[in-house]
């Protein structure tokens, strides 16, 4: 008999241990699953809104404080990011010129 109980607490030992790793195992492969989801939901971030449109040309005969008036409104939508540097210029020049 002493042989027999020896022999089943070795085995209930073992398959003890090899339970705990394998939970051990799941748990991390979830965890690495789960971050490498998070992981690609951020780089599927959505595509930066489209830019602004261009900002209508002045009338002929306008005055300063009107053209002042549109450059600090388009100095706003620069400072918003909704235009890039070269789209300001373009805007600016093309209220200016």
């Amino acid at each position: 008999m002493p042989g027999l109980l020896r022999g089943v607490a070795r085995t209930a030992v073992v398959a003890g241990t090899a339970t705990a790793v394998s939970n051990r195992v799941s748990r991390r492969q979830a965890g690495r699953w789960q971050q490498q989801a998070t992981e690609q939901q951020q780089a599927a971030a959505p595509p930066p809104p489209p830019p602004a449109p261009a900002a209508p040309a002045p009338p002929a005969g306008d005055d300063m404080s009107s053209k002042l008036d549109q450059l600090q409104k388009l100095g706003e939508l620069k400072a918003q990011g909704l235009l890039t540097e070269e789209e300001f210029a373009q805007q600016k020049s093309r209220l200016l010129g």
